[in-house]
């Protein structure tokens, strides 16, 4: 896992290798963590910092910083009366963190994050209060994760998954990944949405990071014919499909080669 020119990574495990190099001390997320909190001043600052603050700023610095474009949102549009899911690719370490809210907008926007996220010293309210829903540590937490994501989907949300887990920053392709995170719309009979970002080279000042394109599918439906199971996979492969045509694009450019060791 380490760099071995200016421009490339080599990895030895797509499953598990991470490239975010965050150095952040883990804080594990226990069953006892309030994933859902109504208190008046706790909405107040959440409204706060979610609408006021993080929106118009993020909604700045993709634009300009980052040449944020976003195609078919029209597909969340489709949605506007239902809670769905979100499932991108994970390339980012910051825009991550916003674009389901720039796609789903005025929707509101939860993700579903490592305890990585919620490990900053002195962020944790922050972070929540932004949409951050960690992932628990032991099966104990499961039960009030899982309760956290209906409520959301609930009140009519979005809840964005990175399927592929890992951050690999720049990564032109997309990655395997399990299954597992498509029970979540299967067991709540909703629908979802792919997303995935895509690089364009720069007209100048080329050695800076790309610009942003995300596109949107159109919403995916759960079979409700097939076992539960089946259905996890089948939801999975047509996302998978999807997220593989949009990235084989020949405009997707290569701004860091990943080489398997």
């Amino acid at each position: 896992m380490k760099k071995t020119g200016k421009n490339t990574i080599r990895f030895t495990d797509e499953a598990n290798d991470d490239f975010a190099c965050n150095s952040i001390k883990t804080r594990p997320v226990g069953s006892d963590f309030k994933y859902v909190r109504n208190g008046i001043l706790w909405r107040v600052g959440e409204f706060l910092i979610y609408r006021i603050v993080a929106i118009p700023v993020v909604f700045l610095i993709g634009k300009i910083i980052y040449g944020l474009r976003i195609r078919n949102r029209k597909a969340v549009k489709k949605l506007k009366g239902t809670g769905y899911y979100l499932y991108g690719n994970h390339t980012q370490n910051m825009m991550d963190a916003y674009t389901p809210s720039l796609c789903s907008f005025p929707k509101r926007a939860y993700i579903v994050t490592s305890p990585d996220a919620l490990s900053i010293k002195g962020l944790r309210s922050v972070v929540t209060m932004l949409g951050g829903i960690p992932v628990p540590d032991g099966i104990k937490g499961v039960r009030p994760f899982r309760s956290a994501l209906s409520t959301r989907i609930g009140q009519g949300r979005a809840v964005a998954v990175y399927p592929e887990g890992h951050i690999w920053p720049w990564y032109n392709k997309i990655r395997n990944f399990p299954d597992t995170s498509f029970d979540y719309p299967v067991s709540e009979h909703v629908p979802c949405i792919a997303f995935v970002t895509t690089f364009r080279e720069r007209r100048f000042f080329k050695k800076l990071h790309p610009h942003l394109t995300v596109t949107l599918s159109d919403p995916f439906y759960p079979d409700p014919d097939l076992p539960r199971g089946e259905a996890r996979r089948e939801l999975r492969d047509r996302v998978y499909s999807f997220m593989t045509d949009v990235a084989s694009s020949p405009d997707n450019y290569e701004f860091i080669r990943y080489e398997k060791a």
